[in-house]
């Protein structure tokens, strides 16, 4: 998100340029530490557990929603650092630095989300290979290939198969700590997670099959958790999430579904309105539409994975109620 309110039209992937800092950084610092953007912090209110050894596993997580979520499943017991922390900075177009590169060397437990959504962050590990670390794609671990859906985050059912393949590398990393890693897991899942379960939960029984519009495919695995029908062409979702133009027969085709209100909602990146998006805000707006945001990174950028779903669930939930009287 190079901007908060518009990106280029150009394609947002990025190009890695495996230039000469990284690469002496990776080979010069494998012993180094390096500061922590996002660390365990007790966050996620699961306190349960005990300690059975001292063992601190140094994790890395290409973004911030799966740093929060590893970092509030091993507690104590991690140290986290998210490559991706600020709520302005774009996933895809991120240039790492040498303090990423630092930051990638000295840990033993990588997560990236893949599915060539951080394709930096791939290159990063390949660069720096060890016999010491564990990685997790999450692409690989949900069944999505390159050229997939990349937002697993906003999938419900991806979420908790995430948390549970983190809980499982955790007890492999530090067997001595497995109980204090599963009492971290059931209470996370269980109490921490219980609004956003519950919502999830509610959403689904009270508005399944309600026809919405969306700016872009980050809405389209929370629909299909939701069971909402997502009536906007996949290709137009896709277009934005890339940053390239839409064709002229999908903005014609998402036009036409708001000025006759064939959707209940619209939901919007506000961190990527560009000029199509804000002309699709402002038709459903002027039509009686309720809209509804999301962002693709966690907002503010001290928030944990949990407040900034809950707050997106609501918001999501209440356009839902308007939209339809129930």
């Amino acid at each position: 998100m190079t901007s908060p309110v518009a990106r280029s039209t150009a394609h947002r992937r990025y190009t890695f340029a495996a230039g000469g800092i990284l690469v002496a950084a990776l080979a010069a610092t494998s012993a180094c530490s390096t500061g922590s953007k996002s660390s365990g912090d007790g966050k996620s209110g699961a306190s349960a557990g005990s300690s059975g050894g001292g063992k601190v596993i140094r994790v890395v997580a290409a973004e911030n929603f799966w740093g929060s979520i590893a970092a509030q499943v091993g507690g104590s017991h991690v140290k986290v650092t998210s490559i991706i922390s600020n709520p302005d900075t774009d996933p895809h177009d991120y240039e790492p630095t040498a303090a990423d590169a630092r930051t990638v060397a000295t840990a033993t437990y990588a997560i990236v989300n893949g599915i060539g959504y951080d394709a930096w962050a791939g290159k990063l590990l390949a660069s720096n290979p060890s016999g010491q670390r564990t990685e997790l794609d999450v692409g690989d671990l949900v069944g999505v290939k390159d050229g997939g859906n990349p937002h697993r985050w906003y999938s419900p059912d991806d979420v908790h198969k995430v948390i549970e393949r983190i809980t499982a590398d955790y007890k492999k990393a530090d067997p001595a700590d497995a109980g204090y890693f599963d009492a971290r897991k059931d209470a996370f899942e269980t109490k921490t997670l219980g609004e956003y379960n519950s919502l999830v939960a509610g959403i689904k029984a009270k508005y399944a099959g309600t026809p919405i519009g969306a700016s872009e495919s980050i809405v389209s695995p929370l629909a299909d958790g939701l069971g909402l029908k997502m009536l906007t062409p996949y290709s137009f979702l896709n277009a934005i999430s890339e940053g390239s133009d839409p064709t002229a027969r999908d903005k014609n085709t998402i036009d036409h579904q708001i000025a006759a209100k064939q959707i209940k909602v619209y939901v919007y990146n506000s961190q990527n309105a560009t000029p199509d998006v804000q002309a699709q805000v402002k038709a459903a707006k002027a039509k009686g539409i309720p809209v509804a945001t999301v962002t693709e990174t966690l907002t503010p950028a001290g928030a944990s994975f949990q407040q900034w779903q809950v707050t997106e669930l609501k918001g999501l939930q209440r356009a839902l109620a308007e939209a339809t009287g129930k």
